[in-house]
Protein backbone atom coordinates (compact mmCIF):
# COMPACT_ATOMS: atom_id res chain seq x y z
CA UNK A 1 0.00 0.00 0.00
CA UNK A 2 1.61 3.35 -0.68
CA UNK A 3 0.42 6.28 1.26
CA UNK A 4 2.14 8.77 -0.69
CA UNK A 5 3.10 8.97 -4.58
CA UNK A 6 5.45 12.30 -4.53
CA UNK A 7 7.93 13.85 -2.12
CA UNK A 8 5.28 16.75 -2.24
CA UNK A 9 2.91 14.43 -0.66
CA UNK A 10 4.67 14.02 2.34
CA UNK A 11 5.59 17.54 3.44
CA UNK A 12 2.54 18.80 2.28
CA UNK A 13 0.71 15.92 4.50
CA UNK A 14 -1.72 17.12 7.35
CA UNK A 15 -0.72 13.83 9.65
CA UNK A 16 -3.80 14.62 11.92
CA UNK A 17 -6.36 14.06 9.18
CA UNK A 18 -4.65 11.41 7.46
CA UNK A 19 -4.88 9.52 11.34
CA UNK A 20 -8.76 10.78 11.82
CA UNK A 21 -9.91 9.43 8.71
CA UNK A 22 -8.41 5.74 9.74
CA UNK A 23 -9.98 3.06 10.88
CA UNK A 24 -6.73 1.32 12.31
CA UNK A 25 -4.58 4.58 12.63
CA UNK A 26 -1.53 2.32 14.79
CA UNK A 27 -1.20 0.44 11.46
CA UNK A 28 -1.22 3.81 9.28
CA UNK A 29 1.09 5.33 10.97
CA UNK A 30 3.18 2.61 10.53
CA UNK A 31 2.84 3.08 6.78
CA UNK A 32 3.30 6.43 6.87
CA UNK A 33 6.78 5.93 8.30
CA UNK A 34 7.65 2.98 6.11
CA UNK A 35 6.82 5.14 3.22
CA UNK A 36 8.77 8.32 4.42
CA UNK A 37 11.50 6.26 5.20
CA UNK A 38 12.24 4.42 1.96
CA UNK A 39 11.34 8.15 0.47
CA UNK A 40 14.47 9.55 2.21
CA UNK A 41 16.38 6.69 1.32
CA UNK A 42 15.77 7.78 -2.48
CA UNK A 43 16.26 11.23 -1.79
CA UNK A 44 19.49 10.76 -0.41
CA UNK A 45 20.52 8.75 -2.75
CA UNK A 46 19.69 10.89 -6.03
CA UNK A 47 21.19 13.73 -3.32
CA UNK A 48 24.42 11.87 -3.70
CA UNK A 49 24.70 11.80 -7.11
CA UNK A 50 23.91 15.55 -7.14
CA UNK A 51 26.88 15.90 -5.30
CA UNK A 52 28.94 14.15 -7.57
CA UNK A 53 27.65 16.00 -10.68
CA UNK A 54 28.51 19.02 -8.82
CA UNK A 55 32.28 18.16 -7.96
CA UNK A 56 32.78 16.81 -11.44
CA UNK A 57 31.54 20.03 -13.24
CA UNK A 58 33.73 22.21 -10.44
CA UNK A 59 36.57 20.02 -11.66
CA UNK A 60 35.78 20.95 -15.71
CA UNK A 61 35.26 24.16 -15.12
CA UNK A 62 38.34 24.44 -13.20
CA UNK A 63 40.81 23.10 -15.79
CA UNK A 64 39.15 25.17 -18.52
CA UNK A 65 40.02 27.94 -16.58
CA UNK A 66 43.15 26.98 -16.42
CA UNK A 67 43.33 25.99 -20.17
CA UNK A 68 42.17 29.42 -20.67
CA UNK A 69 44.91 31.59 -18.48
CA UNK A 70 47.54 28.56 -20.91
CA UNK A 71 46.14 30.07 -24.33
CA UNK A 72 46.57 33.83 -22.67
CA UNK A 73 49.92 33.21 -21.76
CA UNK A 74 51.30 31.59 -25.06
CA UNK A 75 48.89 34.37 -26.68
CA UNK A 76 51.49 36.54 -24.72
CA UNK A 77 54.62 34.92 -25.80
CA UNK A 78 53.79 34.66 -29.41
CA UNK A 79 53.43 38.65 -29.48
CA UNK A 80 56.69 39.40 -27.46
CA UNK A 81 58.09 37.00 -30.92
CA UNK A 82 56.16 39.17 -33.00
CA UNK A 83 54.10 36.50 -34.18
CA UNK A 84 50.83 38.33 -34.04
CA UNK A 85 48.87 35.25 -36.33
CA UNK A 86 49.77 32.66 -33.21
CA UNK A 87 48.60 35.38 -31.14
CA UNK A 88 45.30 35.60 -32.90
CA UNK A 89 45.33 31.72 -32.53
CA UNK A 90 46.23 31.47 -29.04
CA UNK A 91 43.35 34.11 -28.14
CA UNK A 92 40.72 32.22 -30.42
CA UNK A 93 41.12 29.06 -28.31
CA UNK A 94 41.16 30.88 -25.45
CA UNK A 95 37.69 32.21 -26.29
CA UNK A 96 36.72 28.61 -27.20
CA UNK A 97 37.91 27.23 -23.50
CA UNK A 98 36.51 30.56 -22.16
CA UNK A 99 32.50 29.81 -23.88
CA UNK A 100 32.81 26.09 -22.29
CA UNK A 101 33.50 27.36 -18.82
CA UNK A 102 30.43 29.77 -19.00
CA UNK A 103 28.31 26.85 -20.23
CA UNK A 104 29.51 24.74 -17.29
CA UNK A 105 29.19 27.38 -14.84
CA UNK A 106 25.42 28.49 -15.63
CA UNK A 107 25.30 24.62 -15.43
CA UNK A 108 26.78 24.38 -12.08
CA UNK A 109 24.19 27.15 -10.95
CA UNK A 110 21.76 24.64 -11.81
CA UNK A 111 22.76 22.12 -9.95
CA UNK A 112 23.94 24.00 -6.70
CA UNK A 113 20.41 24.93 -7.26
CA UNK A 114 18.98 21.78 -7.62
CA UNK A 115 21.53 20.30 -4.24
CA UNK A 116 19.97 23.35 -2.49
CA UNK A 117 16.27 22.50 -3.00
CA UNK A 118 17.10 18.91 -2.34
CA UNK A 119 18.94 19.51 1.22
CA UNK A 120 15.32 21.20 1.82
CA UNK A 121 13.08 18.62 0.98
CA UNK A 122 15.90 16.34 3.40
CA UNK A 123 15.12 18.34 6.26
CA UNK A 124 11.32 18.70 6.02
CA UNK A 125 10.67 15.16 5.00
CA UNK A 126 13.40 14.13 8.05
CA UNK A 127 11.34 16.63 10.31
CA UNK A 128 7.76 14.96 8.88
CA UNK A 129 9.35 11.74 9.95
CA UNK A 130 9.64 12.64 13.34
CA UNK A 131 6.72 13.68 13.88
CA UNK A 132 5.17 10.69 12.41
CA UNK A 133 7.11 8.54 14.85
CA UNK A 134 6.36 10.93 18.00
CA UNK A 135 2.93 10.17 17.10
CA UNK A 136 3.16 6.37 16.62
CA UNK A 137 4.87 6.18 20.06
CA UNK A 138 1.72 8.24 20.96
CA UNK A 139 -0.71 6.19 19.92
CA UNK A 140 1.12 2.63 20.59
CA UNK A 141 0.77 4.45 24.62
CA UNK A 142 -3.05 5.20 23.88
CA UNK A 143 -3.58 1.66 22.84
CA UNK A 144 -2.35 0.56 25.76
CA UNK A 145 -4.00 2.44 27.99
CA UNK A 146 -7.01 0.94 26.80
CA UNK A 147 -6.05 -1.98 26.86
CA UNK A 148 -5.43 -1.94 30.25
CA UNK A 149 -8.31 0.05 31.01
CA UNK A 150 -10.71 -2.55 29.01
CA UNK A 151 -8.38 -5.63 31.34
CA UNK A 152 -9.46 -3.53 34.35
CA UNK A 153 -13.28 -3.00 33.55
CA UNK A 154 -13.08 -7.47 32.39
CA UNK A 155 -11.82 -8.34 35.82
CA UNK A 156 -14.63 -6.06 38.12
CA UNK A 157 -16.98 -8.32 36.31
CA UNK A 158 -14.85 -11.18 36.83
CA UNK A 159 -17.56 -14.11 38.07
CA UNK A 160 -14.87 -14.85 41.04
CA UNK A 161 -15.71 -11.50 42.15
CA UNK A 162 -19.13 -12.23 41.82
CA UNK A 163 -18.93 -14.80 44.03
CA UNK A 164 -17.32 -13.19 46.79
CA UNK A 165 -19.31 -10.87 47.23
CA UNK A 166 -22.62 -13.08 47.11
CA UNK A 167 -20.22 -14.90 50.00
CA UNK A 168 -20.34 -11.89 52.14
CA UNK A 169 -24.26 -11.51 51.45
CA UNK A 170 -24.85 -14.88 52.66
CA UNK A 171 -22.78 -13.58 55.98
CA UNK A 172 -24.36 -10.50 56.75
CA UNK A 173 -27.47 -12.42 56.15
CA UNK A 174 -26.20 -15.36 58.59
CA UNK A 175 -25.21 -12.21 61.02
CA UNK A 176 -28.71 -10.97 60.76
CA UNK A 177 -30.27 -13.73 61.90
CA UNK A 178 -27.69 -14.82 64.63
CA UNK A 179 -28.29 -11.11 65.97
CA UNK A 180 -32.84 -11.36 65.53
CA UNK A 181 -32.25 -14.62 67.70
CA UNK A 182 -30.47 -12.78 70.36
CA UNK A 183 -32.69 -10.10 70.17
CA UNK A 184 -35.63 -12.17 70.56
CA UNK A 185 -34.65 -13.37 73.77
CA UNK A 186 -35.07 -10.17 75.57
CA UNK A 187 -38.28 -9.43 73.97
CA UNK A 188 -41.20 -9.18 76.91
CA UNK A 189 -38.33 -9.99 79.98
CA UNK A 190 -38.63 -7.55 82.61
CA UNK A 191 -35.68 -6.13 83.42
CA UNK A 192 -33.86 -7.06 86.58
CA UNK A 193 -33.17 -4.73 89.81
CA UNK A 194 -28.88 -5.11 88.88
CA UNK A 195 -29.88 -3.51 85.15
CA UNK A 196 -32.58 -1.24 86.25
CA UNK A 197 -30.06 0.52 88.75
CA UNK A 198 -27.25 0.42 86.02
CA UNK A 199 -29.04 2.61 84.22
CA UNK A 200 -30.11 4.83 86.63
CA UNK A 201 -26.42 5.22 87.59
CA UNK A 202 -26.01 6.22 84.02
CA UNK A 203 -28.79 8.36 83.81
CA UNK A 204 -27.71 10.13 86.22
CA UNK A 205 -23.89 10.27 85.20
CA UNK A 206 -25.03 11.57 81.85
CA UNK A 207 -27.07 14.34 83.83
CA UNK A 208 -24.31 15.35 86.16
CA UNK A 209 -21.89 15.85 82.78
CA UNK A 210 -24.34 17.93 81.37
CA UNK A 211 -24.75 20.37 84.01
CA UNK A 212 -21.58 20.88 84.41
CA UNK A 213 -20.90 21.43 80.72
CA UNK A 214 -23.80 24.21 81.11
CA UNK A 215 -22.19 25.63 83.57
CA UNK A 216 -18.49 25.91 81.79
CA UNK A 217 -20.19 27.48 78.84
CA UNK A 218 -22.00 30.17 81.20
CA UNK A 219 -18.72 30.88 82.66
CA UNK A 220 -17.48 31.72 79.50
CA UNK A 221 -20.10 33.74 78.07
CA UNK A 222 -20.09 35.81 81.58
CA UNK A 223 -16.10 36.69 81.29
Amino acid sequence: MSIFSRLTDIVQSNLNSLLDRAEEPEKLIRLIIQEMEDTLVEVRSSTVKIIAEKKEIERRVADLHRERDEWDRKAEIALTREREDLAKGCLMAKSKVAEQADTLTEQLIHVESALSKANEDIGRLQAKLTDAKTREKALVTRAQTAANRVKVRSSLHDERINEALSRFEQVERNLDELEGRVESYDLGRAKSLTEEIAELEATTKVEGELEALKARIAARRAG
